[in-house]
């Protein structure tokens, strides 16, 4: 049998492992939705009477038709490079064509000030990237876009993938008080994660080594 390492999580598939030479060559976009944390803690860290109560309590929820009580979402854009697999993520209010058109550009930026130039990105079919200004935006930028097979998320896995480790290790690894508190977590999080988290596809060195940066020793 193989090491569990070495199979997919999800699906228990064993692993083929492919990557770009260089970074530049392609970067992965997607978005994850999360549920914000009620002021005091939320349901799983606390039950949902607790974090009912909680959500009842703090001060920017609002409510649906219904009356009931809703404190929205967070949407993690988050561009990671194939070679080196180093993630940029931001938490954002939504997933429109503006929001995402947007977070591109900050992406590109905070690449390049890395010594990536952004050749490809490579998207899912979601609406915000099938509009005329996600393609504008690229074109601007000079970076060909390409989209995932429907059906075939496994295609932008290496991204949903970071998305995964993410959550188990950031958004629910601990009990979280607020939204806040969480948030403010995610840059130390992120930056460990580039800087000092060992990765099995590395040979267990982080992300920024494989970018010649002398930051990579930081």
């Amino acid at each position: 049998m193989p090491p569990l390492a070495h199979l997919d999580r999800a699906s228990g598939a064993p692993v083929r492992r492919y990557e770009r030479d260089r970074p530049d060559e392609m970067v992965y976009i997607d978005v994850k939705k999360l549920g914000n944390i009620p002021d005091g803690g939320g349901h799983r860290a606390l039950g949902r009477a607790v974090g009912r109560r909680n959500l009842q309590a703090t001060p920017t929820v609002s409510r649906n038709a219904h009356g009931n009580p809703r404190l929205g979402y967070g949407f993690l854009h988050t561009a990671l490079d194939d070679h080196s697999r180093l993630p940029y993520t931001e938490i954002l209010t939504d997933e429109t064509k503006e929001t995402a058109a947007a977070f591109l550009l900050h992406a590109q930026t905070w690449f390049a000030a890395r010594a990536i130039v952004i050749e490809r990105v490579l998207t899912d079919n979601g609406s915000c990237y099938r509009s005329r200004l996600w393609g504008e935006t690229c074109a601007r930028l000079g970076i060909t876009h390409k989209r995932t097979r429907p059906y075939r998320p496994q295609t932008n896995g290496k991204v949903e993938r970071f998305h995964r480790t993410l959550a188990d290790e950031w958004a629910y690894a601990r009990p979280h008080a607020s939204e806040a508190e969480r948030r403010a977590a995610l840059d130390p999080w992120l930056h460990m994660y580039n800087h000092h988290r060992g990765h099995t596809a590395l040979k267990g060195q982080p992300p920024i080594s494989r970018i010649n940066l002398p930051e990579q020793y930081i």
